[in-house]
């Protein structure tokens, strides 16, 4: 589908969805974001649904501002993927063992490494820029300097929620690495930080929410938010090339016969800001649960846990600021989830996937996502498919 345009109280409100099936909480969020002063543009994904402060699944170009709130306390939040030599042949038959040795090996959850986890021990994963981004660390907030331990130690682990690892086979039947995981723990406190501090301006006294409030350039409070921001958008890159090492390793020890090769990786954020320009305008880009889908550009959009994901390239659909969705996106919440589903529903809804089924993960349900296939469908004019992915295994924290 093309986009539906609604009107705004600045700009329109491009959607490239039905506006009927978007709940009213994340509609009202949508009109109060179109009302910021700052505001050039407001392009809302097919996966769109609330969110605090803004939707998840917007992308909001502003000048000269940028909403901490409306990046999320997950910076830098994203996917990777790797397709690999193995093939459907190369798979046991009994997948538990594989599981098991990726939860050993990349802590899940609140999980971190004993000891901080260095690239030099990867093969092949570049090391370029590692220390320089460590040492940057001391120019981050003073609020979390004490995370700096943690921070290193978790460098190189999944997380909760909607977090994954997984191993797909694609429709030829080759082996797929995926993983999604942002800035962890400190990319949180950062955030978490930073909207305290953008709460209590006099600009943002106003506003329609207080949870839209917003940095404006040539300030101090901006200049040590984007130097925080970019840095958790760093550690969210080198917090998922870590694990990708780190699956990789465990890919090669578990088929050894198969000498397993590893094509290049495809890697995208999708809570994130980006400076870009828009009709002549140098504009702030702020893409919450949104990939960056410029012409050729290379993304990954994932569905569920029992679910198909899709390998794309971006058509460049400048009405969409070069976006598209992040996933299948929620239509409905936790808490709703956890009340209107069973175990039952989720080991019948992951048949086939080697992945967890206990409560815990009840959430994350594929009931509780929109379908993921026609989401796609209604993104035609901003991504082409590359590839289609099933999962046989998933790990969640």
């Amino acid at each position: 589908m093309s986009y539906v345009e609604m009107p705004g109280a600045k700009v329109p409100i491009r959607m490239w969805t039905d506006p009927a099936t978007v709940e009213d909480v994340a509609l009202r969020q949508l009109q109060n974001v179109a009302t910021l002063p700052w505001i050039k543009g407001l392009a809302v994904m097919p996966d769109v649904h609330y969110g605090k402060g803004a939707t998840v699944g917007s992308v909001i170009a502003m000048q000269g501002a940028v909403c901490p709130a409306a990046v999320g306390v997950d910076i830098g939040c994203g996917m990777s993927a790797v397709k690999t030599s193995l093939t459907v042949n190369d798979l046991p038959g009994d997948l538990s063992r594989l599981r098991s040795k990726i939860e050993q090996a990349i802590p899940v959850g609140r999980g971190m490494h004993e000891d901080p986890v260095e690239p030099g021990d990867f093969h092949g994963l570049a090391t370029a820029g590692w220390d320089d981004f460590w040492g940057r660390f001391d120019g981050v907030a003073e609020a979390v300097k004490f995370r700096r331990e943690r921070a290193h130690k978790q460098m190189g682990t999944l997380g909760a929620g909607n977090h994954m690892i997984e191993l797909c086979l694609d429709q030829s039947g080759s082996v797929w690495l995926m993983l999604h995981s942002g800035s962890r723990n400190i990319g949180k406190e950062l955030a978490e930080h930073h909207i305290g501090v953008a709460q209590k301006l006099p600009h943002n006294q106003g506003l329609v929410d207080r949870d839209l409030a917003v940095f404006v350039s040539d300030t101090p409070q901006m200049a040590a938010y984007r130097n925080d921001l970019y840095w958790a958008q760093e550690y969210a890159k080198h917090n998922r090339a870590l694990m990708m090492a780190l699956l990789k390793d465990v890919i090669r020890k578990e088929f050894k016969k198969a000498k397993p090769t590893f094509e290049a990786e495809i890697s995208c954020h999708h809570n994130y800001v980006s400076e870009e320009r828009y009709e002549g305008m140098d504009l702030l880009v702020t893409r919450k649960g949104a990939i960056r889908a410029g012409s050729g550009e290379y993304g990954i959009i994932p569905g569920s846990m029992g679910t198909s994901s899709y390998i794309v390239k971006g058509l460049g659909n400048e009405k969409a600021f070069n976006s598209a969705s992040h996933g299948a996106g929620r239509r409905m919440s936790r808490n709703a989830a956890k009340r209107h589903f069973t175990t039952k529903d989720l080991e019948e809804q992951t048949r086939g996937v080697e992945c967890r089924k206990d409560s815990g993960v009840l959430d994350e349900i594929p009931g509780a996502y929109k379908n993921i296939d026609q989401v796609m469908d209604q993104q035609r004019d901003l991504v082409e498919v590359v590839a289609k992915l099933k999962q046989f295994v998933c790990v969640k924290g």
